[in-house]
C-alpha cells in the first residue's frame, strides 16, 4: 500500500512495527496562555469571561501535515459570589491527511479558597465531551484495489470522553496535574472500531499532563516566567516542554522553549527503536502582545530538530484572546 500523504507513511510504518493503539494528543506551543487546553481545573482562573482562538499549522510544506483549530470560552459561574465555580467550553478540530477529529467539551472547576486574603486557590476540574472521528478513504491512494482494511468512502463515529484535573496557584508559582481521554483505555474491549478492520488505531490514548511554573521579578518593569509541561501516554516516549518568558511592563511577552522526549521509563517501543524516539524534538520562539487591556495576540514558531527537519519548514501557531468583561489585573494571566 502506498499512501500519498508523507506524514501518514511515518504514522503507518510505526503503527505496523510497534504495538501502538493510539496517537499523542494535540499540543499547542502556546498552552501557557490558556492552560484549560491541558487541564479542566484551569477553567475560571482569570475570574473574567475570556475567549480564545488558536490556529496551528504543523510541519509546513509536508503534504497532509496536521492542521488544528481551537476555540474556547471560560469564566466564573459565580462572579459576584465566592468565586468558587469556574466553567468553560472548548471546541477543537484537527486534520491529519484523510483523518479528522472534531471535539467539544464542557469543563467545570470547583475552586477552594485556601487563605483569608485569597492569594491562593486549589481547583478540581472535570470535563465531559464527545469527539467525532472521521476517515476519508477517497484521500488514500493504493497500488492494489480491494484492500479490505481501508474504507472506500468517508466513515465516522462519535466517541464520548471525560477528563479530570487539579490545579493550585498563588501569586508566585503554580502546579497542576490532569488525566485526559479517560475513556480511551488500552484494553481490547474498549477499542474504538470503525468496522471490523484495524483502523481503530487512530484513536487518541489516555494521557497524563503535569504543568508548573514560577514568576520572578527581575526589576520593576521586567518579570521572568519559566514553565514546564510533561505529557505521557504511557506507551510512546513521554514529552517534556521547558519554556521561559520575559514579561515587559505587563504588555509584551517574549521567550521560547525546547521540546524533548524523556527516556526515564522503559517502554515497549524501545525494544524496536532503542532511544531514537526520545531525543530533542524542537525549539520554539513565543511572543504575546497585549494590544489593549482586553485584547491579546500571540504567535509562536517551532523549529524541528528531529528526523523530520529536512522534510518540512517548521510549525506556526497564532492565538487571539479577548476579555469579555471589565478588565482586571488578573487578566494579565501570569499563570
Amino acid at each position: 500500500m502506498k499512501i500519498a500523504f508523507k506524514s501518514l507513511v511515518w504514522l503507518l510504518c510505526w503503527s505496523t512495527v510497534l504495538p501502538i493503539r493510539g496517537q499523542q494528543n494535540i499540543q499547542f506551543t502556546q498552552y501557557v496562555f490558556n492552560s484549560m487546553s491541558v487541564n479542566p481545573a484551569y477553567a475560571g482562573y482569570m475570574e473574567e469571561l475570556f475567549a480564545q482562538l488558536g490556529l496551528r499549522s504543523q510541519w509546513i510544506d509536508l503534504e497532509g501535515a496536521p492542521q488544528t483549530g481551537l476555540l474556547s470560552l471560560d469564566g466564573l459561574l459565580d462572579l459576584y459570589g465566592a468565586r468558587r465555580h469556574g466553567g468553560g467550553i472548548q471546541v477543537m478540530a484537527d486534520e491529519l491527511g484523510p483523518q479528522t477529529a472534531t471535539s467539544a467539551y464542557l469543563n467545570y472547576a470547583y475552586r477552594l479558597r485556601l487563605d483569608r486574603e485569597d492569594t491562593q486557590r486549589l481547583s478540581f476540574g472535570l470535563g465531559a465531551g464527545v469527539t467525532r472521528y472521521s476517515l476519508d478513504g477517497t484521500k488514500i491512494t493504493v497500488l492494489d484495489d480491494g484492500d479490505q482494511a481501508l474504507p472506500t468512502g468517508k466513515i465516522s463515529n462519535f466517541v464520548p470522553d471525560i477528563r479530570f484535573g487539579i490545579y493550585y496557584h498563588n501569586a508566585r508559582w503554580y502546579a497542576g496535574a490532569s488525566i485526559m481521554d479517560l475513556l480511551s483505555g488500552g484494553s481490547s474491549d474498549n477499542l474504538f472500531r470503525w468496522d471490523q478492520t484495524t483502523t481503530d488505531r487512530i484513536r487518541r490514548r489516555r494521557h497524563l499532563y503535569l504543568i508548573g511554573g514560577l514568576l520572578v521579578d527581575l526589576n520593576e518593569s521586567v518579570k521572568l516566567r519559566p514553565s514546564v509541561l510533561y505529557k505521557d501516554d504511557f506507551k510512546g516516549p513521554p514529552s517534556l516542554d521547558l519554556n521561559a518568558m520575559a514579561i515587559f511592563s505587563d504588555r509584551l511577552w517574549l521567550g521560547g522553549g525546547i521540546r524533548t522526549g524523556v527516556s526515564a521509563f522503559r517502554r515497549d517501543y524501545q525494544r524496536f527503536t532503542g532511544d531514537r524516539l526520545s531525543g530533542l524534538n524542537a525549539i520554539s520562539f513565543v511572543m504575546q502582545v497585549f494590544a489593549t487591556d482586553r485584547l491579546r495576540i500571540g504567535y509562536s514558531y517551532d523549529y524541528m530538530l528531529s528526523r523530520l527537519n529536512g522534510l518540512q519548514n517548521g510549525s506556526h501557531e497564532v492565538t487571539l484572546g479577548v476579555t469579555l468583561g471589565r478588565p482586571l489585573d488578573r487578566v494579565k494571566c501570569y499563570f
